[in-house]
């Protein structure tokens, strides 16, 4: 199904020189959306911006840099409207993911995940509405939630924090900006096969194959498409929700100890 009122449109994607967020990048150029693309890796985010503009109808743009810091944020917005002139969308995709134990988990760790999972999203949240209103008719949001977010998960105490926060955040800005024609909606992604997930876990396709419903492990594009349908003209009348992407894992999945 090709969703409509994408085109054209202007969308600021962070987080996405690799995996999920560069599938939802190219899911919009290939939609014929102009695309500024985030990463912190400036080599990373100007190879992935300049493949996507090579190979599809929408135009993508790179922008480098921490999205954790506000200034950073300005700029990335400043940089998207002086090249294309307005956003319509965008998705805090940028986050880090520290596993630890409770009982030694360190501030330093703590600040660290809440820097970037929730004042990078809550302050990129906050510019953007501002601009949205400003243009007058509107815009789309979604925000990066997980299935961690959803069921506890051993040693994910603090990304699972940032993770739930993310849905009540949706909620709450869906609850705000409706009026001004903004929807703000989450997805919750299960485990994904990606470059960083594949290196951090031995066989992580096969494992999660065998502990989610459905028999496999997500990919990348598997979230991308449901972030697209929420971008869309489609889903208009959807605001405030959060869609786990997850192959059922948060219904009835396993956890990785019960294979062993």
């Amino acid at each position: 199904m090709q969703y409509s009122g994408l085109k054209n449109k202007t969308a600021i994607i962070t987080g996405a020189g690799t995996g999920i967020g560069y599938a939802i990048c190219e899911l919009l150029t290939i939609a014929g959306a102009n695309v500024v693309l985030n990463d912190v890796d400036k080599e990373l985010a100007t190879k992935a911006a300049k493949n996507l503009d090579a190979q599809h109808s929408g135009n993508c743009l790179p922008f480098d840099g921490d999205v954790g810091d506000v200034h950073i944020i300005d700029k990335m917005v400043d940089f998207a409207l002086e090249k294309f002139g307005r956003i319509d969308f965008v998705v805090p995709n940028a986050g880090i993911t520290l596993f630890g134990n409770f009982l030694e988990f360190t501030p330093a760790s703590f600040q660290e995940v809440m820097r970037l999972n929730l004042q990078g999203a809550f302050f990129l949240a906050q510019r953007v509405a501002k601009e949205m209103i400003a243009q007058g008719d509107g815009g789309r949001m979604v925000m990066m939630s997980s299935q961690v977010g959803i069921r506890a998960y051993q040693q994910l105490a603090a990304y699972g924090m940032t993770k739930a926060a993310l849905r009540m955040f949706a909620q709450n800005l869906a609850f705000e900006l409706g009026q001004y024609g903004i929807t703000v909606n989450a997805v919750a992604p299960g485990a994904t096969l990606t470059e960083r997930t594949e290196e951090e876990q031995p066989d992580y396709k096969g494992t999660w194959a065998k502990l989610n419903p459905n028999g496999r492990v997500g990919k990348p594009e598997d979230v991308a498409k449901t972030c697209l349908f929420l971008l869309s003209d489609e889903a208009s009348h959807i605001n405030g929700q959060t869609i786990p992407v997850d192959g059922g894992w948060t219904t009835a999945g396993k956890y990785p100890e019960d294979l062993l």
